[in-house]
C-alpha cells in the first residue's frame, strides 16, 4: 500500500455497472495492494418522497424498504464472494439515507482516495438528471473518481486474473 491509492470504495446500487465497477474495482486492489471497500445505500430519501408525492402510502413504503434491504444484503454478499475468488479482502457496508450525503461521509470519515463507480445510466430527461444519484456522487465527492464503462474488457481482465 505505498502507491497513490490506499483506499478504495465502490458504490453498488444493484445495476450492472455497478457490479462492472465492483469487479474492476477487486482487479484495482489486487494489483495496488490497497484497501477495498464495498458500499450499497438504501436510497430512504428517495422513499419519503414516493410516500410525500402520493405514489406509495407508508406501509408500502416499509415493505418496499425491506425489499431494498434485502437486495442490498444480496449485492453485497456477491461482492465478497467475487472478491474472495480473487483472494482479495473487501469491507462491506449497508447504509440508509441519502446517497450523496452517506458517500460523502464515508469517504471523509474513512480516507478515501478513489471511489470506483459504474457508468451513469442513458440520461432521458433533465429529470432523471436531477434525480440520477450516481451522477450527483460523481460530480460532488471529495476524492478521486473512476468510472468503469468497458464491461467486455472489465469481465474479460476479471475472469484471468489470478
Amino acid at each position: 500500500m505505498n502507491g497513490p491509492i490506499k483506499h478504495i470504495l465502490v458504490y453498488l446500487d444493484g445495476t450492472e455497472e455497478s457490479l462492472t465497477a465492483a469487479q474492476y474495482a477487486i482487479c484495482l486492489s489486487k494489483a495496488t495492494g490497497a484497501l477495498l471497500s464495498a458500499m450499497y445505500i438504501v436510497n430512504t430519501r428517495a422513499l419519503n418522497d414516493l410516500v410525500k408525492s402520493h405514489i406509495f402510502i407508508e406501509s408500502e413504503q416499509d415493505e418496499y424498504q425491506r425489499d431494498l434491504q434485502e437486495d442490498a444484503r444480496k449485492y453485497l454478499r456477491l461482492m465478497e464472494k467475487m472478491a474472495q475468488e480473487k483472494s482479495v479482502a473487501v469491507s462491506v457496508y449497508e447504509e440508509s439515507g441519502a446517497v450523496q450525503g452517506v458517500i460523502r461521509d464515508f469517504i471523509r470519515n474513512n480516507d478515501v482516495d478513489l471511489l470506483v463507480s459504474g457508468k451513469v445510466s442513458n440520461i432521458r430527461s433533465r429529470r432523471d438528471e436531477l434525480n440520477n444519484d450516481t451522477e450527483r456522487v460523481i460530480r460532488n465527492v471529495s476524492c478521486s473518481v473512476l468510472v468503469v464503462k468497458d464491461e467486455e474488457r472489465v469481465w474479460e481482465m476479471f475472469d484471468q486474473m489470478a
